[in-house]
């Protein structure tokens, strides 16, 4: 399976298709090539998929992306992962509007 990681610009290539990217954990470090999201400014977001970035995230996106993929470490160690799921806890579910009748 693979799974898309969402990685912070720290430096540009001289011609800027490149970028040295880290984790927001700092435990992930990858240089990534940025030609099919363009030119991407140091300090951006992008979820990256086998050495390429595929999409820009805002910084939002990027933590709740990391927060779900440290869900899943967490469940498979027994742990508790209500918290990093915040945006969720006390409300009811909603359908899409397409499943809606």
């Amino acid at each position: 399976m693979c799974m898309g990681i969402p990685l912070q610009i720290h430096a540009l290539s001289d011609d800027g298709t490149a970028g040295l990217c880290i984790s927001r954990d700092g435990r992930h470090t990858e240089t990534l090539d940025l030609r099919l999201v363009g030119p991407q400014p140091v300090g951006g977001w992008v979820l990256a998929f086998l050495g390429a970035a595929r999409s820009v995230l805002t910084a939002e996106d990027a933590a709740q992306i990391a927060d779900a993929l440290e869900a899943v470490t967490a469940v498979q160690r027994g742990e508790p992962v209500d918290h990093l799921f915040a945006d969720l806890i006390d409300r009811e579910p909603e359908l899409p509007d397409f499943l809606k009748a």
